[in-house]
């Protein structure tokens, strides 16, 4: 089918890009990278029903017949994490080391230069243990960009110019929403600061990746729900404690406390009805 042969040329040219070096230092890792996308190649070729037996144990009669109406999923979130690690460097070999277990699809180092370590269609291992609203597995419904910073320093302004190109490269081609850029301390509160305080969300916003507050803010209703207004963001509430932290961190960051004041109630009720109008 047209459509298959056109799926299956995608793919091998994503395993294609690992051969394109065959010197330097990281020449076995993207050797390694084309010899696991030739595998996802096979298990697409792979045209045998299952073998299924009904409740006797009889075989259940089955063929295969390809579709033509299909393409590759396409992400729908941007995650956005700081490395925690000393240089983009050591985040390289992080990446490219099978122990760690860990990867992302982008790094975005000091001096602007973005590594690209996945092609957006694959499953990178970047959110682990974590939730957004209804979902459960965001590893397989988004991008991971690593930005080099080791959790206690501003992010510098060409790093962060890099950061939005990518940004609006990744908007454009995938149409994410404007509310699906967050960062990992979002989807997992109870085991994640990152891209922590410093990350200048509010510049984001104002280039159209992910919401930030008024300048002008009012006082929520008296029946104002906060816990529910942070489940419908999309923050897991199950610790209330960790969503607020979580929630500060992105949307106040200069207090980071678990206690909600008024400016933090007026700044959640705001924000709370651009995610749920």
């Amino acid at each position: 089918m047209k459509s298959n042969y056109y799926i299956l040329l995608l793919i091998s040219a994503i395993g294609a890009l690992g051969s394109c070096s065959p010197k330097g230092p990281y020449a076995l890792t993207n050797k390694m990278y084309k010899r696991q996308t030739d595998s996802v190649v096979r298990i697409i070729e792979q045209t045998q029903p299952p073998m299924l037996l009904d409740s006797s144990g009889s075989a259940v009669p089955g063929q295969w017949v390809g579709t033509v109406n299909f393409n590759l999923r396409k992400p729908n979130y941007v995650i956005i994490h700081f490395t925690a690690q000393d240089s983009v460097k050591q985040t390289l070999k992080t990446f490219t080391l099978v122990r760690p277990q860990v990867s992302a699809h982008y790094v975005v180092a000091k001096d602007g230069k973005v590594f690209h370590m996945l092609n957006d269609y694959l499953r990178a291992w970047h959110a682990g243990i974590s939730k957004w609203g209804s979902i459960s597995d965001m590893n397989s419904c988004s991008i991971g960009i690593e930005i080099d910073n080791n959790g206690n320093e501003p992010f510098n302004d060409v790093q962060v110019k890099s950061l939005l190109a990518l940004l609006t490269q990744l908007k454009k081609v995938y149409n994410i929403p404007t509310a699906n850029f967050i960062g990992h301390q979002d989807i997992a509160p109870l085991r994640k600061p990152d891209p922590g305080p410093f990350f200048p969300w509010k510049l984001l916003a104002q280039k159209g990746f992910g919401f930030w507050s008024d300048d002008l803010l009012e006082l929520p209703p008296d029946n104002f729900d906060y816990a529910t207004a942070l489940k419908l963001i999309g923050y897991d509430t199950s610790n209330l404690t960790a969503a607020i932290v979580a929630f500060k961190r992105h949307f106040v960051q200069t207090d980071v406390s678990p206690a909600m004041t008024q400016l933090d109630l007026n700044i959640l009720y705001n924000v709370y009805r651009k995610y749920a109008p």
